[in-house]
């Protein structure tokens, strides 16, 4: 499996980090991509890259950051692309949870990341919080290569619409969630060939250690869950997430 957004750079992993990698591995998840969300990481995430085989990453700003996107940053971004293991430009998007009063710096360097992700065809990472609307409007202004809906979060319809659109819906832990009646429903009517699985570790860890630290090593149980709700076999969703992640992002 790969564990498709993943923070594993965050200080609660450093520690004994070669031992947490192994038992990753010993899950059946084979490669973990780093999400970038403000330009301090990435130098950061590229050395993991550079340092694990089976670590790879995306470049971008997180809407909640969006006071540290200028000139500089953009120049960052344009040059890490060019790193062979980074994959796409993310996790970018709309907040509005926690950003309801900032909505305007949040779309403007949502639309100047998509624009570089259009010039250089790259796939972008959506993270879209209570923000649905604005956030399918802004992606259809632009020609992108793919999409990838982070954590998604509306309701199967709008799902469907991004369905239509040849976007890709990104389930986490979340779907375990016995008040998640939404996202199971996702889960069931989304076609396989445009799912892919991610922990968003460390936050959302999934049931049955709901509560504690999340990791990569819980994938698994994401992957049941969902092969529960669609009454098939697990390998199943094993098997076609992995070769949808490998397909979108380039490994």
């Amino acid at each position: 499996m790969i564990d498709t957004h993943s923070h594993i750079n965050f200080d609660e992993y450093k520690q004994n980090f070669d031992n947490f990698l192994n038992e990753i591995s010993d899950e059946e998840v084979e490669k973990v991509i780093i999400p970038g969300v403000e330009p301090s990481t990435f130098e950061e995430i590229i050395s993991y890259c550079e340092n694990y085989n089976m670590l790879y990453g995306t470049i971008g700003v997180h809407p909640s950051e969006f006071k540290t996107y200028n000139k500089e940053t953009e120049e960052k971004i344009y040059n890490y692309l060019k790193h062979e293991k980074i994959t796409a430009i993310g996790e970018i998007g709309l907040d509005y949870h926690y950003g309801a009063d900032t909505k305007e710096e949040q779309k403007k360097i949502l639309h100047a990341q998509l624009e570089i992700a259009q010039e250089v065809q790259m796939p972008v990472v959506i993270h879209d919080r209570e923000a649905h609307d604005d956030v399918f409007e802004i992606l259809n202004k632009y020609n992108l290569k793919d999409v990838i809906f982070h954590c998604f979060s509306g309701a199967p319809n709008f799902a469907l619409k991004c369905i239509d659109k040849g976007y890709y819906i990104a389930i986490g832990g979340v779907v375990t969630f016995k008040n998640a009646k939404d996202l199971k429903e996702t889960a069931k009517i989304i076609p396989l060939n445009r799912m892919l699985l991610e922990t968003d570790a460390p936050y959302l860890t999934p049931v049955p250690f709901r509560g504690k630290l999340n990791s990569p090593a819980y994938l698994k149980y994401i992957a049941q869950e969902i092969a529960e709700l669609r009454s098939t076999d697990v390998q199943e969703i094993k098997i076609e997430t992995t070769d949808n992640a490998k397909r979108v992002f380039n490994i």
